[in-house]
C-alpha cells in the first residue's frame, strides 16, 4: 500500500478578504495592501483537488466541513510558484510545521496570510 504524502499549497485570495474579514485583518497588521492576500494549507490530496473542495464547501461523509470559509468565499486560484519548491512529506505533523513556517515567511515578506 502506497504511503500517504502531505503537500503544502498556497491559494491567492481576493483582497476583499482584508476589508471584509476582521479576523483576517487582525492576523495581518504588517499588510500594506501592495502584495496579495493568501491562504496556506496542507493536504494529502492533489492541491487542485483540495482547492476544489474548498470552493465547493465539501463535507466529509460524517458531515464535517472540509473547506475553509475564507477560501470558499475569497479563494481565486492556486499559486504554485509559492509552494512548488517544497517537497511532499510523509508525516502530517511535519506538513503542519512546514505550513506554519511558510505562512510566517510569507507574512515577513509583507503578504497577508491565513492558515489553520
Amino acid at each position: 500500500m502506497p504511503k500517504t504524502l502531505f503537500r503544502v499549497y498556497v491559494i491567492e485570495l481576493s483582497k476583499k478578504v482584508y476589508s471584509e474579514n476582521s479576523r483576517f485583518r487582525a492576523a495581518n497588521p504588517q499588510f500594506n495592501g501592495v502584495l496579495e492576500c493568501l491562504y496556506v494549507g496542507m493536504t494529502s490530496k492533489d492541491p487542485k483537488e483540495r482547492f476544489e473542495q474548498h470552493k465547493s464547501g465539501a463535507r466529509s461523509k460524517k458531515g464535517h466541513k472540509l473547506s475553509s470559509n475564507i477560501v470558499q468565499k475569497y479563494g481565486m486560484y492556486l499559486r504554485p510558484s509559492l509552494y512548488q519548491h517544497i517537497d511532499p512529506v510523509a508525516s502530517r505533523s511535519e506538513a503542519l510545521k512546514i505550513e506554519e513556517g511558510l505562512a510566517h515567511e510569507l507574512r515577513r515578506n509583507r503578504y497577508a496570510v491565513w492558515y489553520n
